[in-house]
């Protein structure tokens, strides 16, 4: 159980494993689909290669999709490339980066259903059996055009009675499939040698750069997991604060008009309240929630908000104090009360 922690937490921790870990995912459970996919081809001239191409092409369009949906960083790309530039200028070199990282992991399980399709054979001969060259093949010399269309368009249905114990449905469907796959081996043997290059050329480069750009990428990356953390405790925090607030007024309210009264009916509630010593305030409470005093109103969470959105701090940790000021992080110093919110805000 300890082991399968810390396992957990190394992937929780290593954003870019969790990544490899879901491409291997989603590569094993493309093998897994097209193993079990029954191929029915329609084996007419019209819908052949509709068929054929769509379930050679449409299954990866989608596995690529999901892809960049289960990326985190396709999203923080996009927010790069499109926020406001602020105070923080914007790195066309990050940008590119993330978007090799996102296109390289999203293409790997589409990859592996064109390879299997290619190797398998099937979709390339129900795609392109009408498209045969008849004078390839001696057995078609007898037969007229619409014959021949006909005849290569039931070429994927071997169980047809017209081409039932046919050879030149054999070597039809041969000569497809010895060039699908054909075709299959010439993609692999390519990615093989491009990923060896890239492999191999990568230390002729400037490592400084590279280095330079996985750092920032990865800092967006945990900049976001930490900023919506920080929200979801800020929210938590106000609204314990605006629940606190509105069952405080509603006991002023009662105790102003004398309707609350001891439970043994006796003398009211807010003249025992009277007698009673008020219990100090806890400090840890206090001291959590110090990041609120600064804040207490919708418009102004709205404009913390906006002014982290539209102008987000500068890269320094040295101006950032002075500059910014406390905003949501409540480790800050804490503001006194009745102080107004400034104009911006640091998170």
């Amino acid at each position: 159980m300890d082991k399968f922690r810390m396992l957990f937490q190394h992937l929780q921790s290593s954003s870019e494993s969790v990544m490899n870990g879901i491409c291997l995912l989603l590569a094993a459970v493309t093998v897994k689909i097209y193993s079990s996919l029954d191929f029915n081809c329609p084996c007419l001239e019209r819908y052949n290669a509709l068929y054929g191409l769509g379930l050679l092409l449409t299954p990866p369009l989608a596995l690529f999709l999901c892809g960049l949906l289960v990326n985190r960083q396709s999203v923080l790309m996009v927010e790069e490339w499109r926020r406001p530039a602020g105070h923080r200028r914007k790195d066309l070199g990050i940008i590119r980066y993330m978007c090799s990282s996102v296109l390289q992991r999203a293409l790997a399980a589409p990859l592996v259903w064109i390879l299997l399709a290619l190797l398998d054979g099937k979709c390339f001969v129900c795609a392109f059996s009408n498209s045969v060259d008849p004078e390839k093949f001696l057995d078609f010399a007898n037969m007229t055009p619409r014959q021949v269309q006909l005849f290569l368009a039931k070429v994927p249905c071997k169980e047809d009675e017209l081409v039932k114990n046919s050879p030149a449905r054999k070597a039809v469907s041969r000569y497809l499939r010895c060039l699908s796959q054909a075709i299959g081996w010439s993609i692999t043997l390519l990615v093989i040698v491009v990923a060896f290059l890239a492999r191999c050329l990568r230390p002729c480069f400037d490592q400084t750069v590279f280095l330079q750009r996985r750092y920032w990428s990865n800092y967006m990356d945990l900049e976001q997991k930490l900023f919506d953390e920080t929200c979801c405790e800020h929210a938590r925090d106000f609204a314990h604060r605006c629940v606190l607030h509105f069952f405080e007024s509603m006991q002023s309210e009662l105790r102003a008009l004398g309707l609350r009264r001891d439970p043994a009916g006796g003398i009211p509630e807010s003249q025992e309240s009277s007698e009673r010593p008020e219990l100090p305030e806890d400090p840890d409470s206090g001291s959590r929630k110090a990041h609120l005093r600064a804040i207490s109103s919708r418009e102004q969470v709205d404009q913390l908000l906006s002014t982290w959105y539209s102008s987000k701090p500068p890269l320094d940790l040295a101006a950032s104090p002075r500059r910014w000021g406390p905003g949501l992080n409540h480790r800050a110093p804490i503001a006194a009360p009745g102080t107004k919110l400034c104009h911006q805000l640091d998170v």
